[in-house]
């Protein structure tokens, strides 16, 4: 049975390592949330070392830049590692081909332009019109203030005709924007999965981005780890899958499932709603405090 908990630190001594969430559980997209920043400081004042492990489809360093722009400080964390990472490895080494049909918008930009240096001697990513793709990358929607997956039924149903294979570089299928709630690339991943084409994952829950943190942060086998996160679909099932504990964050995208004060979860509300996804979190908390 999950325990609901009022505060990080009534469990963080019994950790090395926290692998952390963002959208949902440090920020909304707009702001960060103070307890959440305090609570990351503190525990990295004891000793632990945070990962931000973030399904953003860009390299890790713009997400660092948008933290940086919402006022999070630098010693919250110590490595942030992004889905994009690891779907970039992915994309130049030619996973869906070198010749690419691209749904991305221009803040994805630096997933195609910054070449990791392993890769700076291989052959380049054209980005080229669908008729002429050998693959897809999709890093979101064209416009995901206006955009569902069903504008790109015509563009998928053409690309799965072909075989053509997707690489998402965000699993996630929906996220909020202060009040407003987006479409990710996932959703579309899912949505190309349902018209019988395949689509490839790399951010949570499947395992790469896992294995990046580690070897970004340089854990022993044996790092207590726990990771928290307010995605069923991802943090939860990447977490249990990797065989450590999770701590779910009920007020995130679940925000409105769990009684009227989202700082504070109904027991028996989560626990139904958990059984119900065949989930069980170690812990969980209404806010990361």
């Amino acid at each position: 049975m999950t325990r609901i908990i009022n505060a990080l630190a009534e469990v963080s001594a019994d950790y090395d390592v926290l692998f952390c969430d963002l959208w949902g559980c440090l920020h909304n997209g707009v702001a960060a949330y103070p307890a959440a920043v305090a609570a990351l400081r503190q525990f990295r004042a004891t000793g632990g070392q945070v990962v931000l492990l973030t399904n953003a489809p860009r390299p890790w360093k713009y997400v660092a830049a948008q933290l940086d722009r919402m006022g999070v400080p630098k010693d919250a964390w110590d490595v942030i590692v992004s889905s994009g990472d690891a779907a970039q490895d992915a994309m130049f080494s030619g996973a869906v081909g070198r010749k690419v049909w691209a749904i991305a918008m221009e803040k994805d930009e630096g997933f195609f332009t910054d070449i990791p240096a392993e890769h700076q001697n291989a052959p380049a990513i054209q980005r080229v019109p669908l008729d002429q793709a050998e693959g897809i990358v999709c890093c979101g929607l064209f416009d995901d203030e206006t955009e569902t997956p069903e504008d790109y039924r015509n563009w998928l149903t053409d690309a799965q005709a072909r075989g053509l294979k997707l690489l998402c570089a965000n699993p996630d299928l929906i996220v909020d924007l202060g009040e407003k709630r987006l479409y990710c690339a996932g959703a579309l991943a899912e949505f190309y999965e349902d018209l019988g084409g395949t689509s490839l994952y790399f951010g949570k829950p499947h395992a790469p981005i896992y294995d990046l943190a580690r070897k970004r942060l340089g854990l022993a086998a044996d790092a207590r780890i726990l990771a928290i996160g307010d995605g069923i679909p991802t943090d939860v099932p990447g977490a249990r899958m990797q065989g450590i504990d999770a701590l779910f964050v009920s007020g995130g995208l679940a925000f409105d499932q769990f009684g009227d004060d989202i700082e504070n979860p109904e027991a028996a509300m989560l626990e139904e709603w958990l059984s119900m996804r065949s989930e069980d979190p170690k812990y969980a908390i209404g806010r990361l405090r």
